[in-house]
């Protein structure tokens, strides 16, 4: 169940919402006028959801990739690459 506060609790309960959007760790949706205006939420809910949209966005990507061609890697394969490349990073880097 959505947190639904207007407007004016920012200012008057500032504490008390920042404490509900630590605690919750969920979004508090704020009404100016009866519709809604704002979503306010912490720091760390927003890096998560950031994060869990960069995943969605790249698994998307990938199952779109997929569709479109029959090749296929192994796991093997796809750690050896990245073993290479990250090994390779690092000699550029020193």
């Amino acid at each position: 169940m959505p947190h639904i506060r207007p407007i004016s609790d920012l200012r008057n309960s500032f504490a008390d919402i920042s404490r509900m959007v630590h605690e919750s760790s969920e979004p508090i949706f704020l009404t100016k006028n009866g519709y809604g205006d704002m979503v306010v939420m912490s720091i760390e809910a927003y890096e998560r959801r950031l994060f869990e949209s960069e995943v969605y966005f790249k698994l998307k990507e990938a199952e779109l990739e997929a569709k479109s061609t029959d090749k296929r890697y192994t796991h093997e394969e796809v750690f050896s690459d990245l073993r290479s490349r990250l090994a390779n990073k690092v000699d550029d880097d020193v």
